[in-house]
């Protein structure tokens, strides 16, 4: 017993001496996040306020950036490790020859989805793409995942989208570029979608994004594959983290409320009464493949490819 005493009193001397072995804690892996501030950043948010990251062994800092093209920009550059934006971004990337390689799912497109879609007057006669031939149509970003499914949609319902106009326009502002007849009609997203809605001042046309599938994997998380070489178990654990976080907090949207307020600026009475994001369960090329076929088929990319190609191989499978 005398030793022992004298041993755990000798312990802080001890370890100052050369040669000592003394079992520490090792440090967190520490990832720095980037995202744009919509509501697919929420199982990020909810994971890192429940501690899920730090119970793995992982510190995150997440930081909001303007956009998706931002964010991809950020992670190429090596200001942020991992980042979120829409597929199309990464798919670009990918066929460009940036090394991006995706290493969660994000946002789910499904029929029951309904936070974006084609803004038009409500007494207003276009009623299908036929009659959008020569008229002006509004998207955020021209390129962008938005303005690529609008295209196709026109395309598919009896219309040509080489005979329209596309501007560029910030969904807040579609509305109210609507009301004085500068466009025809916005493409627009939640929460501005949510808020134009409740006026009944304005009609859904359709689902634009049912033009490249009913079920999409819209977003996602993804980083250089000189990051996940180095870091491959941090990876395949943020991924799993990330797949619980999204089963949770899908059917906890309240809870979530002051979390996605806090980061993305939106108002709470706002996220209250807008569509919440659905997520991709896990990572499934089938829910990404259609994307790539679009972005081929309308210049966004030279040639088409395997979407498992976008995969990393250290990601987390169910």
């Amino acid at each position: 017993m005398l030793a022992r005493k004298t041993l755990l009193a000798l312990g802080p001397a001890l370890a100052l001496l050369p040669g000592t072995v003394l079992a520490q804690t090792p440090a967190p892996v520490v990832i720095r996040i980037a995202s744009a501030p919509d509501d697919d950043v929420t199982p990020v948010l909810w994971a890192d306020k429940a501690g899920l990251f730090r119970q793995a062994g992982i510190e995150v800092d997440v930081a909001r950036i303007s956009s998706g093209t931002a964010v991809a920009a950020a992670v190429v550059g090596g200001a942020v490790d991992v980042g979120k934006s829409s597929m199309l971004a990464v798919i670009v990337a990918h066929a460009r020859g940036v090394p991006l390689t995706v290493i969660a799912p994000g946002g789910l497109y499904t029929p029951e989805s309904d936070d974006s879609g084609i803004l038009v007057l409500k007494d207003s006669p276009i009623r299908s793409g036929a009659d959008l031939d020569g008229k002006i149509i509004s998207a955020a970003a021209l390129n962008d995942f938005q303005w690529l499914a609008m295209n196709a949609w026109i395309d598919q319902h009896g219309g040509n989208s080489k005979r329209v106009k596309f501007i560029e326009q910030p969904s807040a502002q579609v509305a109210s570029t609507l009301d004085a007849g500068r466009i025809d009609c916005g493409l627009i997203v939640n929460p501005a979608y949510t808020q134009a809605m409740k006026t009944g001042k304005y009609r859904n046309l359709g689902r634009q994004i049912d033009a490249i599938s009913k079920r999409l994997m819209f977003s996602g998380w993804f980083a250089t594959a000189d990051f996940v070489a180095r870091n491959p178990d941090a990876v395949r654990k943020f991924g799993e983290i990330m797949s619980r976080a999204s089963a949770y907090v899908v059917t906890h949207h309240d809870e979530t409320v002051p979390l996605l307020a806090a980061f993305t600026g939106i108002d709470p009475a706002t996220i209250r009464t807008m569509s919440r994001a659905f997520y991709t369960p896990a990572l499934d090329p089938a829910l990404v493949q259609p994307l790539i076929d679009t972005a081929a088929k309308y210049g966004s990319i030279p040639a088409n490819f395997a979407a498992r190609d976008l995969f990393s191989p250290a990601a987390y499978r169910k």
